[in-house]
């Protein structure tokens, strides 16, 4: 199959997985760089042997038929405009956007003009989360009733060597980790339909600890704690804390429970992990992959959206599934702020799962 051409906008410290594991897949060739500061995207450039060149030479570029949008959050939105204006289809880095209208103006701007938007976190498609996701097709916990996703750590300002935005409108632990939650309970529950929430903040600033900054105070201006439940079309209700609060604790990333059973589910920030099954009354089981895919794979939404490109055929990390993923995200605040139910606006499609009989490096 003809290789897709790719262009990377954004060469900070996530574009080395981009890199690394676009060249395991086959129908992928990344051509260029760009960024801000052009000696960052020289050197990245000659790591990884591609073209260093400035944005508006990728966007001039007829070759390249993705962009991969590596930039910082709040620019996201931004960027993935000036690239749909520009003919490319768009593969962002989390969140689609910091806002849920801002979402919204660049997944109707790609429909308007049948261009494709897809977006991380694309880890629901490793061996762990596929297999999860197998478990509760084929029925071993019988119907979802419920469940915990719980993301708490004392957040990134002990060794981030530029914390500060990670507290500013766009940060904060629900917009920085929630994504890989939210994406995740999606693969595996289908859409939402409604929250209830509360959200806190422990300190009005924080204190920055790495090396060069050390001492640094920095503002806190959005909640660095969130609570709530998620109901879902299915039924399902789960259970979600997302903070940068807690010093320690004890759950897991993300549990299932069902009408025959119960399961654990690993950490959606990785590709692998191990899953657990009960069913029944039986002791928690060991549960090894059927899916591939297990290593840091980051790419492989761009790869599946390449042969959605070359074939016609849907791809999973579509536009729809981050705007429904980022309204349930900012949905929280909504409702945390209005002391009522909030109903959501969007749905998606429940991504499909991935064959079980792939050989490396393809999708087909």
């Amino acid at each position: 199959m003809e290789k897709v051409k790719i262009g990377v906008i954004g060469c900070g410290n996530i574009s080395n997985a981009y890199f690394t594991a676009a060249k395991k897949f086959s129908i992928l060739e990344v051509i260029s760089c760009a960024d801000l500061n052009m000696e960052t995207a020289k050197a990245k450039a000659e790591e990884h042997k591609i073209k260093a060149v400035t944005v508006e030479q990728m966007l001039a570029d007829p070759s390249i038929d993705i962009i991969i949008n590596l930039t910082i959050p709040k620019a996201h939105a931004e960027v993935s405009l000036k690239c749909l204006e520009a003919g490319k289809h768009v593969h962002c880095e989390k969140p689609l956007a910091v806002t849920y209208e801002e979402g919204k103006k660049v997944i109707d701007f790609a429909k308007a003009n049948k261009l494709l938007v897809g977006c991380a976190p694309d880890t629901f498609l490793g061996g762990g989360l596929q297999t999860c996701r197998k478990l509760i097709d084929d029925g071993w916990i019988g119907r979802p009733l419920s469940g915990t996703s719980m993301f708490m750590g004392r957040g990134p300002e002990p060794w981030h060597p530029n914390p500060t935005f990670f507290y500013q409108h766009g940060g904060g632990p629900m917009l920085d980790l929630g994504p890989y939650y939210v994406t995740a309970l999606i693969h595996l529950l289908g859409p939402a339909k409604r929250i209830i929430a509360f959200t806190g903040k422990a300190f009005n600033e924080r204190v920055a600890g790495a090396e060069a900054i050390r001492g640094m105070k920095i503002p806190v201006e959005i909640p660095t704690h969130y609570t709530g439940v998620i109901e879902f079309c299915n039924g399902a209700q789960v259970n979600m804390v997302a903070s940068f609060d807690v010093y320690g604790h004890g759950h897991t990333p993300i549990e299932i429970y069902g009408t025959n059973g119960s399961i654990k589910v690993p950490d959606p920030n990785g590709f692998g992990g191990q899953v657990q099954v009960k069913v029944g009354n039986n002791d928690w089981a060991d549960v090894g992959f059927t899916h591939i895919y297990t290593d840091n794979m980051r790419s492989i939404g761009a790869a599946d959206m390449a042969y959605a490109i070359r074939t016609g055929r849907k791809y999973r990390c579509t536009g729809e599934l981050a705007l429904h993923a980022l309204e349930i995200m900012t949905g929280f605040e909504k409702a945390a702020s209005s002391g009522k139910i909030y109903e959501l606006q969007s749905t998606c499609e429940q991504p499909a799962p991935l064959p079980m009989d792939l050989i490396p490096g393809l999708l087909d």
